[in-house]
C-alpha cells in the first residue's frame, strides 16, 4: 500500500481533531469540509476553543519572564492560539501556512508545543513518491539554509522519526560528494562530524556517502559501504543541495513531492505552501495525522 493510502487509512475513522487557523481562505474551508465529510479528521474551529487564559501557561513556560497580559494579547493571533490548542490537547494537530509565511507557523509552534526530546532545530522534509514505487524522505529541502553539524544531526534525528511513523523504516544516509574517507573539504567534514554524533548515539547511519551508494547496493559494495544501498531517508548537507535535488526528481524522474512538512516539534504542526490546492491541504493533513499516530519517541535505527 502506498504511503499516502496508508496515511489516509490511519487517519480515517479515528476522529482526530485538526485545527486549521486560516478558515477564511476558501481552499482551507473546502479542505476542512472534505476532511469531515470523508471521516479523515474533525476540524476544530478557533471559536470552539476554551478561554485564552487556558493557554497562557504554555506561553509562559516557553518564554520565562513573559508577562501574562502580553501572553493574552499574543493568543489573539490565530496561529499562536491554534498551536496553543494543540499544546493543551484540545486539538491533535495544526495545519497552517496557506496564507501565513512559514516563519510564523514555526514561531507559533516554538512558542507553544516546543521541540521534541533530543531535538533543538525545527526542520522540514518532503515525501518523495517515485514512479517505481519507492518512497523516500528528503530533508531538509525547505527550511535550514546552511546547517552546522549539530543542526544536521538534528535534521537526521527528526527525519528518522518521521520515516518510522510514515513507513515503519528509517535507513539514514547523510549525503556528500564523497563516500567514506575518499574526499575532503568543509562540506565533507560537516557531514562526517554529524554522522559521528549520530553513531555515538547508537543510530545506524551511512555517511558521508554519495547518492548512488546510498540507494544502490551494488554501487555501495564497490565503494566499501557496509550495509549500504538501502537508504530511504536522504539527508542533504545544505538547503541548496536538498532543494535542487527534489525539484530535479520532480522534473526529470516524474516523482511526486509532498511537502514541505515540518518536523522536530513535540506535537505535529505542519506548514503548507501558499500555493497549496485543496487536495494538497487534505493530503498534508492526512500525513500530519499519520505522524501523530506514530511513536515519535521510538529510537530510530
Amino acid at each position: 500500500m502506498a504511503l499516502l493510502e496508508r496515511a489516509f487509512d490511519l487517519a480515517r475513522g479515528r476522529g482526530a481533531r485538526v485545527v486549521l487557523p486560516e478558515m477564511d481562505d476558501p481552499r482551507v474551508a473546502e479542505a476542512a469540509a472534505r476532511l469531515h465529510r470523508e471521516g479523515l479528521a474533525e476540524p476544530v474551529p478557533l471559536s470552539a476553543a476554551g478561554p485564552a487564559e487556558n493557554y497562557v501557561g504554555h506561553l509562559l513556560r516557553a518564554r520565562p519572564g513573559l508577562k501574562p497580559a502580553l501572553a493574552l494579547r499574543m493568543l489573539e493571533k490565530p496561529l499562536i492560539r491554534a498551536a496553543a490548542m494543540v499544546a493543551a490537547g484540545e486539538a491533535d494537530v495544526m495545519v497552517a501556512g496557506a496564507v501565513a509565511p512559514t516563519r510564523r507557523v514555526i514561531e507559533a509552534a516554538q512558542l507553544t508545543v516546543g521541540m521534541a526530546p533530543g531535538v533543538t532545530t525545527p526542520s522540514s522534509f518532503f515525501v518523495m513518491l517515485m514512479p517505481d514505487g519507492r518512497e523516500l524522505i528528503f530533508a531538509d529541502c525547505g527550511l535550514i539554509v546552511a546547517p552546522d553539524a549539530a543542526q544536521l544531526a538534528d535534521i537526521a534525528r527528526a527525519s528518522a522519526r518521521s520515516a518510522l511513523s510514515l513507513t515503519g523504516r528509517a535507513e539514514l544516509a547523510l549525503l556528500s560528494f564523497s563516500t567514506g574517507a575518499s574526499g575532503a573539504g568543509p562540506s565533507v567534514d560537516l557531514v562526517r562530524a554529524a554522522t559521528g554524533v549520530l553513531r555515538a548515539e547508537g543510530l545506524s547511519v551511512q555517511g558521508p556517502v554519495q547518492g548512488d551508494a546510498a540507494l544502490n547496493p551494488l554501487i555501495a559494495a564497490r565503494k566499501g559501504c557496509e550495509r549500504g544501498g538501502h537508504a530511504n531517508v536522504l539527508i542533504f548537507p545544505s538547503l541548496d543541495a536538498g532543494n535542487i535535488a527534489y525539484k530535479l526528481m520532480q522534473e526529470l524522474a516524474g516523482a511526486q513531492a509532498l511537502g514541505p512538512i515540518l518536523q522536530g516539534f513535540a506535537r505535529p504542526i505542519s506548514d503548507l505552501s501558499r500555493g497549496a490546492s485543496v487536495a494538497d491541504i487534505v493530503a498534508v493533513t492526512a500525513v500530519t495525522l499519520a505522524l501523530a499516530s506514530g511513536n515519535p519517541d521510538q529510537p530510530p535505527g
